[in-house]
């Protein structure tokens, strides 16, 4: 195959997977504003609909740093697209799609839910009650972050043995 060809797929599918995370993100975060506003639903067992928010990093660290946060997100955001050339599997290329998607969803909220840039609050709404409490796009990182771990030790594993055979065939 083209390695334009491969290049473009590799484009469609990233930008694919991350705006279908951030445009479900958004829509569960609407949704949590507009249904959770009297209390906490209950689901099953610990898991509850519980809305609250996080002008923080991670788990609710660094409070009154969202400019800050705001201005890592665009930074990997930017070195999540440039990656993408360098994943062999198009499950590596997914997972970048999940962790862009979760970057630009929080970012989203840093950027239209507040009075100015990175003033917002992110909206965090499913509770385990065992868990910090997040929302789809912190769940899409997490599993991004996860499965790219995977793949890149895939790749780093087959890139290896490829190397070695490739080793042992010249000598013979």
């Amino acid at each position: 195959m083209e390695a334009s060809s491969i290049k473009r797929g590799r484009t469609f599918i990233l930008f694919n997977v991350s705006s279908v995370l951030l445009a479900l993100d958004q829509l569960t975060k609407s949704l949590a504003l507009s249904r959770l506003e009297d209390g906490p639903v209950e689901v099953f067992w610990t898991l509850r609909f519980f809305l609250a928010s996080n002008t923080g990093f991670a788990f609710g660290t660094a409070k009154g740093y969202g400019p800050w946060v705001g201005v890592v997100a665009l930074v990997i955001s930017v070195m999540l697209i440039r990656m993408k050339n360098r994943i062999e599997a198009t499950g590596g290329v997914i997972s970048l799609g999940l962790i862009l998607g979760g970057a630009l969803g929080n970012l989203a909220d840093r950027i239209f839910r507040g009075d100015g840039w990175g003033q917002g609050a992110v909206v965090d709404f499913i509770d385990l009650q065992f868990w910090p409490i997040f929302n789809l796009a912190d769940a899409g990182i997490v599993v991004g972050v996860g499965s790219l771990v995977y793949y890149l030790w895939k790749q780093d594993k087959n890139g290896l043995k490829a190397k070695s055979f490739g080793a042992r065939n010249s000598d013979a």
